[in-house]
């Protein structure tokens, strides 16, 4: 059944429950974080949260010409869409320290 019998079982499931309890923790940690991104040599800043969440957008105003609005709406997205990749990046590297970089089902 298991090497070692039921010690060596209750010993990894201990080990689990540790990795379990790190890895919240570290998801809780990340949530309070921000992480703030810039494109365009700063004409367009912003700020997500470890949530997700958008919670600030600064547009240089010499970045906004009205005869080419669609350039700075390609700015905001590039520069959102960057936070949420720097988001992703923290918690991968995060969770690989925890889990040895093991991939674990559902995580």
């Amino acid at each position: 059944m298991f090497p070692g019998g039921m010690g060596n079982m209750q010993a990894m499931m201990k080990k689990v429950q540790k990795m379990q309890n790190e890895i919240q923790k570290m998801q809780e940690d990340l949530k309070k974080r921000t992480f703030e991104t810039s494109v365009g040599g700063g004409a367009v800043t912003v700020v997500v949260t470890g949530k997700k969440e958008l919670q600030s957008i600064k547009i240089n105003p010499d970045a906004v010409d009205p005869e080419d609005m669609e350039m700075l709406e390609d700015m905001i997205l590039t520069a959102v869409n960057d936070g949420l990749k720097q988001v992703d990046e923290v918690s991968e590297k995060e969770m690989a320290k925890i889990t040895g970089g093991m991939k674990l089902p559902g995580m």
